[in-house]
């Protein structure tokens, strides 16, 4: 692990628990992994929304798989956004009639709220128990990805101009092209003067369908994470000096 000037991580699941505020431990090891090294959240919700679950705390934050990116000034703590990509709006009438036909397909035909949430950025949410199911029920659904995986062929096919990632534990994140993980290292090297082997990343979606499923079969070294409660220890390699 020689080299490293930079720690990425994914946030649920890798430092946090799902939409939950950062904790304390892990707060704490964050500190100690800033005083040697450049630190970046790569995360799949908005650059506001991580900053918010990690309660303004001082790093880099690449949101929306890439298509939105920002940073913090080291002397002020003050962060802005510096990318903000919006891809063209999809013709809704017929990703609707598309996530339909898979509902009927697979069973899922009740659900509550809306069946997609659209996002501003031109991501998209497929919500298998729908945008309003309560969240209790969301974090229950399927955890273990296994109601979902036999779905994935089908709804990567269906949405096959986009990038789909099995999301959370009850949807499925529907991205435009190009934006992953991994292309959004790629262009934050670019901006800020840094290489693959300059980062190590940690974390737990590297499955088929993952989120971080890119950056784990890259050339970028790879912390696999179990739990966000034991990145303390797994980072603690970081910190003999």
């Amino acid at each position: 692990m020689s080299g490293v000037r930079v720690v990425a991580m994914d946030m649920d699941g890798t430092i946090t628990q799902h939409r939950t505020p950062l904790g304390e431990e892990n707060r704490q090891t964050l500190d100690r992994l800033s005083a040697y090294y450049r630190l970046v959240i790569v995360g799949a919700g908005t650059c506001a929304r991580i900053r918010k679950q990690l309660d303004d705390y001082p790093l880099d934050i690449i949101g929306n798989y890439g298509m939105q990116a920002g940073a913090t000034d080291a002397a002020s703590g003050g962060f802005h956004v510096v990318e903000d990509y919006r891809a063209a709006s999809p013709d809704r009438e017929r990703v609707l009639d598309t996530a339909a036909a898979l509902r009927q397909k697979y069973g899922y035909t009740r659900f509550d709220g809306d069946s997609v949430e659209f996002h501003d950025s031109g991501m998209m949410t497929f919500a298998l128990l729908g945008t309003k199911a309560p969240i209790e029920e969301k974090l229950a659904f399927d955890p273990l990805r296994i109601k979902r995986f036999p779905m994935y062929k089908d709804v990567c096919a269906a949405f096959d101009a986009y990038t789909v990632f099995i999301g959370g534990s009850s949807s499925f994140d529907i991205v435009p092209a190009p934006y992953t993980k991994l292309y959004a290292l790629d262009r934050y090297c670019n901006r800020f003067g840094y290489r693959r082997g300059d980062i190590v990343y940690f974390g737990d979606d590297y499955g088929v369908g993952g989120n971080d499923a890119h950056v784990f079969h890259s050339d970028i070294r790879f912390v696999t994470m179990r739990s966000y409660e034991d990145f303390p220890v797994m980072a603690s390699f970081l910190l003999v000096r």
